[in-house]
């Protein structure tokens, strides 16, 4: 039934003027961007336009629309991004300046929000650990080389910019 559904969709021209149903996660042409799409639970890295990196993500075990510190769950909007630094607990830590200044006046609280791969005491699960929405409203990456590799790329290309939807 669901694969009729989507044939349906796909034949049908499925959501916009071109037929296709996905819409491209990298809309900054000129500038590296970290693009989070929630709905799919994956993280695209940007350089120019394009996808250059993804990446399985979890989320805040609370779902998102963070508002309150403690909440268990992931901000959406466009936040700051941070440089990659050791973290004692997850290996690699890479800050997002969540909440933003008008956030803060609209009353949100919170802070400690990042990207970051797993924590030390469940690294053995591998990629499972990402089955499950289990961060306090960090975007965890599964796996420790994958976070070293998003962290070099970081480091790299310097993306200034984190869009979570």
């Amino acid at each position: 039934m669901v694969l009729l559904f989507l044939f349906a969709a796909v034949t049908s021209g499925g959501g916009n003027a071109e037929g296709a149903l996905a819409i491209e996660p990298c809309p900054h042409a000129n500038a590296a961007l970290v693009v989070v799409r929630t709905t799919e639970h994956r993280l695209y890295a940007c350089e120019t336009g394009s996808i250059v990196r993804s990446y399985d993500v979890r989320l805040g075990r609370h779902g998102t629309g963070k508002t309150r510190a403690g909440d268990g769950k992931t901000p959406l909007g466009t936040y700051p991004l941070g440089a990659p630094r050791a973290s004692k607990d997850y290996g690699i830590f890479i800050p997002i300046g969540y909440p933003i200044a008008q956030q803060v006046r609209r009353g949100l609280t919170g802070g400690a929000i990042g990207l970051h791969g797993p924590l030390h005491s469940v690294r053995w699960l591998g990629r499972t650990v990402n089955w499950f929405d289990t961060s306090d409203g960090c975007i965890g990456i599964a796996t420790d080389d994958e976070m070293s590799i998003l962290a070099r790329w970081v480091r790299t290309k310097r993306p200034r910019t984190i869009v979570i939807e």
